[in-house]
């Protein structure tokens, strides 16, 4: 039997919401709604302090991410489970996933949550935490890198995004396939997992902002956060990852002063460098600014925080060419 550890965040997975017992499940405490032989390893549970998801800081982001990887590398744990609220944790699942280094090829990874609370009369929780802890126990995961586990589909860190708040079927990896499924206490492989990210050099860097375009964009919104010392910048655009024709100087700028410049899009694009996404995309190249490769504007986000710790603007060009 293998041993898995518990990362317990609170939030929607564990709130209470009746007026007469409010309150936040431990993680000892949703162990205890899994029906009697629903375990398939030796779970450990730890309780994290954490914000609501849609208010997870970096730092926090970082914690789970660095506490999931020790728990493998280090305490000998065969997989983790991460409880998380939906919001972000398609940002918190691709960061663990950036750092998770070798011990993406030890062991499972999971990260989970529910749409409704603990005490809903139908919760979708006790599923989702039962199919995660089989799967991070699951030899089937090792080498997938992290994964983000609900209604017994098993999505790749890198593909999946919140697309429903209103139901249980909340993720979806389109137009990538569901990298799996949970059945019957075992994860079932449908697709080959997304390659590895390339190796981290140094520590993430926080400070790093994502800004929305919108036509007749006005300089002020980035330079207002250059202003306040951002390390880096992601612009989401429009199409293939066209900008404001009025951000381009802007963008030389901020690369010349060696803050790099991430452009992705609001909508899906090809895992293809910017100048290749057609004119618009490439006059921001021309620029200096660098392609999000397919990335969400979210997701680029957190992989720009780790390329800051490879280096400048260049180092940052590199790594996500490769990435």
């Amino acid at each position: 039997m293998g041993r898995v550890l518990l990362l317990a965040t609170g939030d929607t997975i564990a709130y209470s919401t009746h007026p007469r017992s409010p309150g936040v499940a431990s993680g000892a405490r949703l162990l205890e709604t899994l029906p009697p032989g629903t375990l398939t390893a030796e779970v450990v549970a730890e309780d994290v302090q954490a914000e609501p998801s849609w208010d997870t800081s970096p730092s926090t982001m970082l914690l789970l991410a660095r506490k999931a990887r020790e728990a493998i590398l280090d305490r000998g744990f065969d997989g983790v489970v991460i409880t998380h609220g939906f919001d972000t944790v398609e940002e918190t699942a691709f960061l663990t996933d950036l750092l998770a280094g070798r011990a993406a090829h030890h062991g499972g990874i999971v990260l989970t949550g529910a749409t409704r609370p603990f005490d809903a009369l139908s919760p979708d929780g006790p599923r989702n935490l039962a199919s995660s802890l089989a799967a991070a126990a699951d030899p089937a995961l090792c080498g997938a890198g992290a994964v983000v586990c609900a209604n017994d589909e098993v999505h790749a860190a890198r593909w999946v995004t919140m697309t429903d708040a209103t139901g249980v079927c909340a993720l979806s990896s389109a137009p990538e396939p569901v990298l799996g499924h949970v059945h019957e206490g075992r994860v079932v492989l449908s697709t080959v997992p997304p390659h590895r990210p390339p190796t981290v050099a140094g520590d993430p860097e926080t400070d790093v902002a994502l800004v929305k375009t919108y036509p007749g964009m006005d300089t002020a919104a980035i330079t207002a956060l250059v202003d306040a010392g951002v390390r880096g910048v992601v612009i989401e655009g429009t199409g293939a990852g066209n900008v404001p024709v009025s951000l381009l100087t802007v963008i030389d700028e901020l690369t010349g002063w060696g803050i790099p410049v991430v452009v992705a899009s609001r909508a899906r694009t090809r895992r293809a460098p910017l100048d290749e996404l057609g004119l618009g995309a490439s006059l921001a190249a021309k620029t200096g600014a660098i392609g999000a490769y397919g990335l969400s504007p979210a997701k680029a986000r957190v992989a720009l925080m780790v390329a800051l710790g490879t280096g400048g603007v260049d180092a940052v060009r590199d790594w996500f060419a490769r990435l």
